[in-house]
């Protein structure tokens, strides 16, 4: 599902251009949905609240992806959506997504296989929920490695920390321990560069069962 990116690019036309200063809230989880957007420039956070009212940071949409499909045709949307620099986006309202898919049929494909992988990962985060913090901290890696196709990956230490719901304490250990064992370089600013993909990927799908549903192999 990844190769999704800049798919949706020729149809930019039937949007409306946004422009968003940095930390702008774009859409919030439980608002009615009018529509869904596109990153054209800068960055994007997806952000959900648990039950228990714990934020986490789930996901860094790369841009050229779409971001908050849930909400189209009236539908709530399941996370937030914040955005970490300046950026552009193009809206897509209800009426602009039916008029894409009337001229372009192929573009209903794209937009359902886009929804699909958006509910796969919703189960694959849930799925690790239980797992140990390092494996967590790992899945999470590949992802956004997987998503950026860089092996700097747009995390930083209050990120993970959020993400897994742990302390930032034993997040640095964990990396202190990666970069000890050559599996990860750190910057100065707190940056993160996997050096060893492979040996990050075991220790994210060190069983079969998690394995066998990921969707970042």
């Amino acid at each position: 599902m990844t190769n999704l990116r800049y798919k949706w690019t020729p149809f930019l036309m039937y949007g409306q251009k946004l422009e968003f200063k940095k930390n702008a809230t774009v859409y919030r989880q439980g608002e009615q949905g009018n529509g869904f957007y596109y990153l054209d420039r800068g960055g994007l956070k997806i952000i959900l609240l648990s039950a228990n009212g714990h934020e986490r940071t789930i996901d860094y949409v790369p841009t050229g992806g779409l971001s908050g499909e849930h909400g189209a045709f009236k539908g709530p949307y399941v996370t937030s959506a914040i955005t970490t620099s300046p950026s552009v986006l193009y809206f897509f309202s209800d009426e602009a997504l039916s008029n894409v898919c009337k001229d372009h049929p192929q573009a209903a494909v794209l937009f359902t296989n886009s929804q699909i992988y958006k509910v796969r990962l919703l189960a694959e985060i849930i799925a690790f929920q239980d797992c140990p913090v390092e494996q967590q901290m790992a899945h999470y890696l590949i992802r956004l490695y997987t998503i950026h196709e860089n092996e700097n990956v747009p995390i930083d230490q209050a990120s993970f920390a959020r993400y897994i719901d742990t302390s930032r304490i034993t997040v640095n250990k964990i990396l202190q321990k990666w970069r000890q064992q050559g599996l990860i370089e750190l910057s100065s600013r707190g940056a993160i560069r996997i050096a060893d993909v492979e040996k990050i990927r075991e220790i994210a799908y060190k069983t079969g069962e998690l394995e066998g549903m990921s969707l970042w192999k």
